[in-house]
């Protein structure tokens, strides 16, 4: 049975409007019924239904004339993310950073807890770093220690993610000795996943340009889910997190062989 009880639909179930409503709910915080509808050209009715389909399954809230964020469901904005289990964070930072040797290239993602790992790398002598976000760039230009590479693409969202097709040409370039991605929650079979499907699609790249993928998520993770799928367990080696996972996921976790370190 789903975490998220058993008449929750799957991700999968969701048409591609009603995951473009998601996407645009977490982007703005709130959206109207109206606005929808023009957007998608569709009537009232049908964008209502589709709010409350997605209502049903806990991904949103649906208030009188649109919808907005609902508690514990979607990922918070990024303000209030950098409030979330900081000392966790720079915890799972330290970990990945002695998982990485000096000299390696390095996939940096998105995300407050990536950016704990950045801060955390700044420790080692050499690191050749891609990234396709502003902010973790930023960490280490300040220090102007290492080669770091920014992909191209649009920017999405306060922490300056670059997504599109540029990002991920630019990403394909590359073959990485480490990937360190961020994510939202699990899956039923323990696969990480998330709400953006443009961000989803670069990490994909990312992994599949890596020879070993790190995923890293404070224990605000557990119990989660996301929209889509990141990638299936066996796409990486290993959970950085910080502070023991439920059993079943535990469980999850040495059966694909991913190793899951608390830090």
């Amino acid at each position: 049975m789903s975490a998220r009880g058993a008449a929750s639909p799957k991700p999968a179930a969701l048409t591609r409007r009603q995951r473009s409503v998601l996407a645009a709910v977490q982007e703005l915080g709130f959206v109207t019924i109206d606005g929808l509808a023009r957007e998608f050209e569709v009537s009232s009715q049908t964008i209502r239904r589709d709010i409350i389909k997605l209502q049903q399954a806990n991904y949103l809230h649906r208030f009188h004339g649109g919808a907005g964020l609902t508690d514990g469901t979607f990922r918070p904005g990024y303000a209030q993310k950098l409030t979330t289990a900081p000392a966790g964070k720079e915890r799972i930072g330290r970990a990945v950073a002695e998982m990485i040797p000096d000299g390696a290239s390095v996939y940096l993602d998105v995300g407050t807890t990536v950016e704990a790992v950045a801060r955390a790398l700044l420790s080692k002598m050499t690191l050749r770093i891609i990234t396709c976000s502003v902010s973790v760039a930023m960490i280490f230009c300040s220090h102007g220690k290492f080669d770091v590479f920014v992909t191209g693409g649009s920017v999405r969202g306060a922490n300056g993610s670059l997504v599109g097709g540029v990002t991920t040409e630019s990403l394909k370039m590359f073959r990485v000795d480490y990937a360190v991605i961020g994510f939202g929650g699990f899956d039923d079979d323990g696969a990480p996943m998330d709400f953006d499907l443009e961000k989803i699609a670069v990490r994909q790249v990312a992994l599949a340009h890596s020879r070993h993928g790190i995923a890293v998520a404070d224990a605000s993770k557990f119990g989660k889910a996301g929209v889509a799928r990141v990638a299936p367990l066996s796409a990486f080696h290993a959970l950085v997190t910080d502070n023991e996972p439920p059993k079943p996921l535990r469980r999850l976790f040495d059966t694909a062989g991913v190793r899951c370190v608390v830090a």
